[in-house]
This record gives C-alpha cells, sequence and structure tokens, in this order.
C-alpha cells in the first residue's frame, strides 16, 4: 500500500486523527483520569446577551487549559478579565484540576496572568519576528480526600 500526504480542510479527518490520538493517550493515561473532557465557555454579556468578552478553555484530564481570553477594550481595566480568570479558576477546583495552562504573547497579558499567580515554565523568542510566546501554569489547590473528578 502507498500513502500520499494531502493538505485539507476537512472536519471528519481532522475529527478522525484527533480521536486517534485520543484513544492512544487513554491507553496511558490512568483510569481515573480518563474521559475527562469538557469545553469551559464563560461570556462577558449585558442584558441584552451582546458579547463583551469572555474566556475559552477545556478540562482535559488532570488540568484546564485556557485557549483564550479577551475583553472588549471599553472595558478593558474595569476587573472583567480577572473575573472571567477567577471563575474558570473555580470551575477547574470544583473539577479536581491539578493546575491550569496558558500560553500568552509578550504584548498580551503576561504581567496579567503573573499577577494571578501564573508562573512562566517556558517561552519561544522570535515569534512573528519581534515578539516572545510565554507558557505559564498555575498550581491548583483542592481536597484531595475528595476523589469525585468529573
Amino acid at each position: 500500500m502507498s500513502l500520499q500526504i494531502t493538505q485539507q480542510l476537512h472536519a471528519k479527518n481532522k475529527s478522525y486523527v484527533n480521536h486517534m490520538l485520543y484513544e492512544y493517550n487513554v491507553e496511558h493515561f490512568p483510569k481515573d483520569l480518563q474521559g475527562r473532557y469538557q469545553e469551559i465557555n464563560l461570556f462577558l454579556t449585558d442584558h441584552a446577551d451582546q458579547v463583551y468578552g469572555g474566556i475559552l478553555g477545556e478540562i482535559c484530564w488532570n488540568w484546564l487549559e485556557i485557549h483564550t481570553l479577551m475583553v472588549e477594550e471599553t472595558f478593558r481595566g474595569l476587573g472583567y478579565g480577572s473575573k472571567l480568570l477567577a471563575a474558570i479558576e473555580q470551575i477547574a477546583l470544583e473539577h479536581k484540576c491539578d493546575f491550569i495552562k496558558v500560553d500568552t504573547l509578550s504584548f498580551q497579558a503576561l504581567t496579567f496572568y503573573e499577577n494571578h499567580d501564573y508562573e512562566v515554565y517556558g517561552t519561544l523568542d522570535q515569534v512573528g519576528r519581534d515578539f516572545k510566546h510565554y507558557y505559564l501554569k498555575k498550581t491548583l489547590q483542592y481536597d484531595h480526600d475528595d476523589e469525585n473528578h468529573c
């Protein structure tokens, strides 16, 4: 059999490859962490459900990963980013996550995350030629005696 490499935007194929990786990973993770996946999306809205920001992430095994945290410029500096971050951290604690991870660029929110006790564990230079990419982690503390996972 001869295989070829093709470039395509194909949702079914993408899902299949992701599922292959998931199945492989399941074989290596402890049984109590298997099946622990949940998208977490919190939005900053007004009374008419107009969105002014949000935080998007997912729980995966024993961590929560933040993919996006954004607040519309008009509402920055008013504490909404901190409130969104605190809300998703609470969800991570409720789901017995051991840590939260997030990444940010040097012109984005490094100081914001550091002010909320996130620690840099890795960097990449020359991102967009002039910027640095930071990878951060926050270790969470919850009562390990209560081992109810999601």
